[in-house]
């Protein structure tokens, strides 16, 4: 038996050595019905691990011997298998699998086909997300998508960003839509110490996204209830493919400057106005000249030897660097990617600075044919140099008001001049400060899928955000602190996330004409904050800067807070002979931020569907490939106020080192939901088998309930009380259109062009108006109007400020005068922080190996209220420096001009009226790219795959009337303010960048 053993070894040895002699190479190109190459598609040898995925230009090579079945597949392509015979080439046609392609959309708790989709929802894919290096996520989304608008607060590395779906939905509740990380409801809160809001989403790395989804409509939002009211942007990240083990690196580097400069008075022009702004209120000449000696520090500024431009000091180049590896693949069964990165941004603002490391990690693994199991995971570290809000005059762009004739630095060059300046010099923070914040981020979800039936499947979902931010500032005693001896302060946050998803999904066909699908499930959401701070003075030196060192701890603190969500929800789609199509959804949500009579809330949703195209009058049609019809409705909510607004609290008040307490907010245990009801009317149409395609919609959203912070009786003793109060409408069109320009085997031109009107207004709102600054709240009018005083120019008789003045007759009638009396002229709605147009034009273009894009971005409607215009362009009322226009002050009677006489100390036309406001209509070539794959006959020499160089351009052109910074570039110091918006003052203007970069796949 033995030798019977030894005798079978050596005949498997031998056949297995006949049929390795028999593998031989198989090589071909895999096209697309349109004979373009098909990249990355897999070409596996069934029932085992060998194969490779199809290069750039679509060709592959594969060992594999007669017998053996090759296999074609790729994401949105009927699947092939070839089986071999004596052919040594193969070249393979995939046709375009529709119910594949149209996989790609995800919604909430599942993915449905785009071409059955009866919502409204915009999606991005990666290759329009990895061509734009910014360490802003937001701001890949410019231009991309219709109704969506994303602005960037001010053009600091860390800024802020506004993203507002569909217009503003609410006065005092949060206005940004809910962001979901790979089924994940992420963290969105700012916890900066200086007011002025770092990016939540800065900790993650924009080439791990695979996909952006933007849930619109309330037929696709609602299934998040109670938040799906400003919209749900769904971020999907990279997963890995069976095939090949493929390592991609991306590196780039880049150069940085403001998009724009303002002209400022230099010390020649300086010197001139100021001295007639003197001379005009009756100081003399030689005071006024003093004035200047004191300021130029043993300088002459009489020969010009002082002349500083502190915009010039302020405002610098920029850099930003970029490296990305990432390691993806699999097997049959198991699945993988892997990726890491660094960013380095150097601000355009002195002293603002971005470090960043990223990791992550996707895993998907089928134990069986019924049961599958994964996680998603990442950690990321942002390091971030930090600068004073713009309402300080330690951030640097407030060097503007300083006056030329000051010199930055003392005799010595090296020491900063707080001599002779007007205002604290800046540049003492950066050489005597430190202002450093430290952010951890850590996504984690791991899920577990089992089929329970082939119809119905099972899916558990746990999730883990950590965010942690700690901030460190310390000011030196030659600061603005040096009183106290040097101040410093810590301050330490973090929050934790859990959330909890369990949800059935049946799936089933019925007679080849019925597709049925339902989702039942329940989610479970609790989120813990813990805040410790403390404050020190007096450090023996200026590098001893912990608190470890003060000589007093001056204040400290700490705090905790936790809210929970329980929601239950259900989602129906129904399709008939794939062209009549049915959805509804319901989700049950409860929230610990409302009362106890009002926890609960019901949001509903139902959306319908025609495929007109695919009745037997249109089916054969070869100019009509898509025509469909559809319509939603639904109720959405805004659960984004504070943690505990129903309820009456108190809090530890010590007196007389007593302790004790005392109230501080007034309870309404009646709070409720608020609630946003939507309705959407589309049609998507594709023409000459859709090289023409697109999307048109009209959409109003009714929002009840508002929950708005009421001021109440000083008597109270509280300014206001949280409320269900007023009512808000936003209505507004989208369309949307796609061209296939030119496709050919060696190029391709498409063009996309997304249009969005939106039209806000506040429909109710029983406690009157709600006044904020420059900013109003009143029926009947866009929310966060603004409403100022009208300004009228200069008095040509004697230069004082004009402002309009209305006076209501008995007959209704209002005429219109003007007057140099200020308190007399009327504050009217003067416009409106929101454009209520926007508009985005994408083109791409590729030929052979070259690749070229750009997107244009614009909006229109929009006004920008220039606070800081007052101490900028004031006629010289102040020693700050002035910008040029400036110089056309009313200097005698008959002249005609918008700028009053220069009158030192006295106020002419400086009070907040239409002269610092102005329309901010812009056109901005938001990126562009031009790229170069070198041919693979040349890369392969080098074992690599694929090589592309590329130079891509951010923010390059802006074309606009408004002669301010940039129209984009709002104040940071408003904290959560939703209603006084709309204004700049001292704000920096976002980075034009320049970047070189090279991706490498192996």
């Amino acid at each position: 038996m033995k030798v019977n053993h030894y005798k079978l070894l050596i005949l498997v040895f031998f056949i297995s050595s006949i049929a390795l002699a028999q593998q031989r190479s198989i090589s071909g190109t895999v096209t697309d019905s349109n004979g373009l190459p098909i990249p990355g598609v897999n070409v596996i040898i069934k029932n085992t691990n060998r194969g490779t995925q199809t290069d750039f230009d679509g060709v592959y090579s594969v060992e594999a011997a007669n017998g053996e079945i090759i296999m074609y597949s790729f994401l949105g392509y009927v699947s092939q298998e070839i089986s071999i015979t004596s052919q040594n080439k193969i070249d393979v046609i995939l046709k375009e699998d529709v119910s594949a392609l149209e996989e790609v959309v995800v919604v909430g708790f599942g993915t449905q086909s785009r071409r059955k989709i009866t919502a409204n929802i915009a999606s991005i894919s990666s290759d329009k997300i990895n061509e734009i290096p910014t360490p802003s996520l937001q701001s890949t989304l410019t231009g991309k998508a219709a109704g969506v608008q994303v602005t960037q607060l001010n053009g600091k590395v860390e800024g802020g960003v506004k993203v507002r779906v569909r217009g503003i939905s609410t006065i005092s509740s949060s206005q940004e839509p809910l962001y979901v990380v790979d089924g994940i409801p992420i963290t969105n809160s700012d916890e900066s110490i200086n007011d002025s809001p770092i990016n939540p989403l800065i900790a993650l790395n924009p080439n791990d996204i695979e996909s952006i989804d933007i849930l619109k409509d309330a037929s696709s939002a609602a299934i998040y209830g109670a938040r799906g009211t400003n919209g749900v942007i769904i971020i999907t990240t990279k997963q890995g493919k069976q095939g090949k083990t493929k390592v991609s690196l991306n590196s780039s580097y880049g150069i940085s400057s403001a998009t724009n400069t303002r002209d400022w008075l230099n010390a020649e022009q300086y010197v001139e106005l100021v001295t007639e702004s003197a001379l005009n209120v009756g100081f003399t000449q030689a005071g006024i000249e003093g004035q200047f000696d004191f300021y130029a520090n043993g300088l002459d500024w009489r020969n010009g030897d002082v002349d500083t431009d502190w915009q010039e000091l302020a405002l610098v180049d920029g850099s930003v660097q970029d490296f990305g590896v990432s390691v993806s693949g699999g097997s049959e069964k198991t699945r993988f990617f892997m990726s890491t990165a660094y960013n380095n941004t150097d601000g355009i603002v002195r002293g603002n600075q971005l470090e960043r490391y990223s990791f992550r990690t996707n895993i998907d693994h089928t134990l069986s044919e019924k049961f599958r199991v994964g996680t998603n995971s990442s950690v990321s570290k942002s390091i971030i140099d930090r600068i004073s809000n713009d309402n300080a005059f330690a951030t640097p762009l407030q060097a503007i008001a300083q006056t030329p004739l000051s010199p930055a630095y003392l005799a010595d060059g090296v020491t900063p001049n707080n001599e002779s300046t007007e205002y604290y010099n800046f540049l003492t923070d950066e050489f005597n400060g430190n202002f450093k914040t430290n952010i951890w981020r850590v996504l984690a979800n791991v899920y577990a899928e089992y089929k329970i039936l082939p119809e119905l499947s099972f899916r558990s979902e746990i999730g883990y955000d950590f965010l942690s931010q700690v901030a460190e500032r310390f000011s030196g005693s030659l600061t603005e602190s040096a009183s106290v001896g040097g101040f410093g302060t810590a301050n330490a946050v973090q929050t934790e996330k859990y959330n909890l998803n369990n949800y059935l999904t049946y799936t089933k066909r019925f007679n080849e004409i019925f597709d049925f699908e339902t989702t039942l499930g329940m989610s479970y959401e609790d989120s813990q904050r813990r805040l410790q701070f403390a404050q020190g003075q007096g450090f023996p030196s200026d590098d001893l800067q912990t608190l470890n060192s003060a000589a007093e701890i001056t204040a400290g603190g700490s705090s905790r807070t936790r809210f929970n969500f329980l929601s239950y929800f259900g989602r129906t789609t129904f399709s008939i002979a794939d062209k009549y199509l049915f959805n509804a959804s319901l989700r049950y949500d409860g929230s610990s931020r409302f009362g106890d009579e009002n926890r609960f809330g019901w949001f509903p949703a139902a959306s319908v569907g025609w495929i007109v195209s695919e009745e037997s009058f249109l089916n054969s049609s070869e100019v009509v490939s898509l025509l469909k019809l559809r319509g939603s409705w639904g109720i959405t909510g805004n659960a984004g106020i504070g943690n505990f607004a129903s309820l009456s609290l108190f809090q530890g008040t010590p007196y007389n080192q007593r302790a004790g307490l005392a109230p501080t907010q007034l309870g309404n245990p009646a709070l409720k939901w608020e609630k946003t009801t939507q309705v959407d009317i589309g049609l998507d149409f594709g023409f000459l088998n859709n090289r023409i395609s697109g999307e048109i919609d009209y959409y109003v959203k009714d929002t009840d309930d508002l929950l708005l912070n009421e001021p109440v009786p000083g008597t109270s003793g509280f300014p206001n009380i949280t409320r269900n109060v007023g009512e808000m409408k936003n209505r507004g069109f989208e369309f949307i259109i796609n061209t296939k320009n030119i496709v050919s085997a060696d190029g391709s031109w498409s063009t996309s062009l997304n249009l969005s009107t939106i039209d806000n207004e506040v429909t109710k709102l029983p406690g009157g108006d709600i006044i904020a600054g420059r900013n109003i709240v009143r029926e009947g009018e866009t929310v966060s109007s603004f409403y100022v005083v009208e300004f009228a120019g200069a008095d040509p008789a004697n230069g004082d400020a004009l402002f309009i003045r209305n006076t209501v007759n008995a007959d209704g009638t209002i005429d219109r005068s003007t007057t140099n009396n200020f308190n007399e002229a009327d504050r009217i709605i003067a416009g409106s922080p929101y454009p209520d147009f926007i508009a985005g034009l994408t083109n791409n273009i590729s030929y052979k190996g070259i690749d070229f894009a750009f997107t244009f971005q614009g909006e229109w409607g929009a006004s920008l209220y220039n606070n800081g215009g007052r101490f900028q362009s004031g006629n010289a009322r102040f020693f700050d420096n002035q910008t040029t226009d400036q110089l056309r002050r009313w200097q005698q009677p008959g002249d005609i001009t918008d700028v009053p006489q220069a009158r030192l100390f006295a106020t002419n036309g400086q009070q907040a009226s239409t002269r610092y406001l102005q329309e901010s209509d812009f056109i901005r070539l938001r990126n562009l790219t031009l790229g170069y794959t070198i041919p693979q006959d040349v890369t392969k020499k080098f074992y690599m795959e694929r090589v592309r160089i590329y130079f891509t351009g951010f923010n390059l052109l802006t074309f606009t009337d408004y002669d301010g910074y940039d129209p984009e570039s709002t104040a940071d110091f408003n904290g959560d303010s939703n209603i006084q918006v709309g204004e700049t003052f001292y704000s920096a203007p976002p980075a034009k960048t320049y970047t070189l970069g090279i991706n490498i796949d192996f």
